[in-house]
């Protein structure tokens, strides 16, 4: 390939330089040769003629001089507005490099929509946003937090994907009544938005919302359009990660069919509220679920049955409790409920509340239903927490040979055992 020696992007960068250097030395040579004229008309006497031939040349090197200075001074009114362009971009750019940096220490949508709102004051000082994020059914969109929003829009805490024209093409989409533009059926305001999907990996889990209310929105919005992707590029990527360690902790914790808490989360929360217990001297009591016959019910009926009676049950216990109670899957078709500060005679109450809410289940799945529920209590029947479990176990087994389909309590502690419980910790 032959080697290019004429770098014509630099000549055409440099172009205001060749304008005035030959523009100077044109009128450079008009001066000199007006001086010449007017010495050769002086020398050889030729009259008028010499002196308007050096007063053209005179006013040719003239009027060259003030094309150079208004030429200049154009010129540098140019280069400096391109300075101060480069300069914004700049600026800009560090704060979204700063921005990012700051989003990967994000622990949750909180944090994430602080660092949001921080940017955005400094980067769109002058417009309002908002931010919604999707839930966990994705079946709308919940306001995550707003900021600066001007008198005349209200920021709805809900959106429905439906209702949203960026959200059904993946592209941002402004509404702005006053241009007539298409407007999204939840946009009910004169204000004019910018709305811009947030998408990370293929999947949107957002929507940035960018309002201005002036009579210029639509002009004004399409000029921050391009700022406003970055920023709910950087978002997006944050929203994804945050929503997948929250995926992540959740497997962790839960049940996938019934979605209670597993055993594993049982084990630490049950040491915690024992420990709480220890110090307060308020009781806790739990209550061991098993349901009846239900291998014969699985058998009978198919797995599929079973699984539908297995998550009915827990909305059935979901729905008996406190928000306080921890409700979790101990195994198969084993429950257990963790009652912080409850005592025996309560939680063998709440029992049998249980048992009567898992029976009502009988007529819905055409099938018999019902459980057997042992009840133990620290510090009415056990004396370390390390027993406790075992006790439940214990009288649920004693409900099972009673005839199934009740609550039984466990045995209380002996007379004379006044010793303080004490919580048992495994090395």
């Amino acid at each position: 390939m032959a080697r290019n020696f004429f770098d014509w992007k630099a000549a055409s960068d440099r172009k205001h330089l060749l304008v005035i250097g030959a523009t100077s030395s044109v009128a450079m040579a008009s001066m000199l040769g007006c001086v010449s004229v007017l010495a050769v008309s002086q020398a050889l006497a030729w009259g008028p003629a010499g002196t308007v031939s050096a007063g053209l040349l005179a006013a040719t090197a003239f009027t060259l001089e003030a094309f150079i200075a208004v030429y200049g001074r154009r010129e540098l009114h140019s280069r400096a507005d391109l300075l101060l362009d480069a300069t914004r971009a700049k600026e800009q750019t560090d704060e979204l490099f700063a921005m990012t940096d700051m989003l990967q220490s994000a622990d949750n949508y909180e944090d994430a929509t602080a660092v949001l709102q921080a940017s955005s004051m400094r980067l769109l000082p002058q417009f309002g946003a908002a931010l919604y994020v999707f839930n966990n059914s994705r079946d709308r969109l919940d306001l995550a937090g707003s900021w600066n929003i001007p008198d005349g829009y209200h920021v709805s805490e809900t959106l429905a994907p439906a209702n949203c024209w960026a959200l059904k093409r993946g592209k941002p989409h402004i509404n702005d009544p006053q241009t007539g533009t298409l407007c999204c059926s939840h946009h009910a305001s004169r204000v004019g938005t910018v709305e811009i999907p947030m998408m990370a990996r293929g999947v949107v889990h957002g929507l940035f919302v960018i309002a201005c209310d002036a009579p210029d929105a639509f002009s004004r919005l399409l000029g921050v359009r391009r700022l406003g992707r970055a920023l709910a590029d950087s978002m997006s990527l944050a929203l994804s990660n945050i929503s997948l360690r929250e995926k992540l902790r959740t497997q962790s914790m839960r049940d996938p069919l019934t979605g209670l808490y597993n055993r594993r989360y049982m084990e630490d929360a049950l040491e915690r509220y024992l420990s709480l217990a220890e110090r307060s001297g308020n009781a806790t009591s739990v209550l061991m679920i098993d349901l009846d016959d239900f291998k014969k019910l699985n058998d009978e009926h198919g797995h599929a049955k079973g699984d539908a009676v297995l998550r009915d049950v827990a909305g059935q216990m979901v729905g008996a409790l406190r928000p306080s109670d921890v409700v979790c899957r101990y195994g198969g078709e084993e429950f257990l409920i963790i009652l912080p500060n409850c005592p025996i005679e309560d939680a063998a109450f709440k029992g049998e509340q249980i048992r009567s809410r898992i029976e009502s289940l009988t007529e819905a799945h055409q099938a018999r239903v019902s459980a057997s529920i042992g009840v133990a209590a620290v510090p009415t029947t056990s004396t370390t927490a390390s027993d406790l479990i075992p006790l439940a176990d214990a009288a649920l087994f004693r409900a099972k040979r009673a005839g199934k389909n009740r609550v039984e309590q466990a045995g209380g502690r002996s007379a004379g055992d006044d010793k303080p419980v004490r919580i048992a910790r495994t090395a």
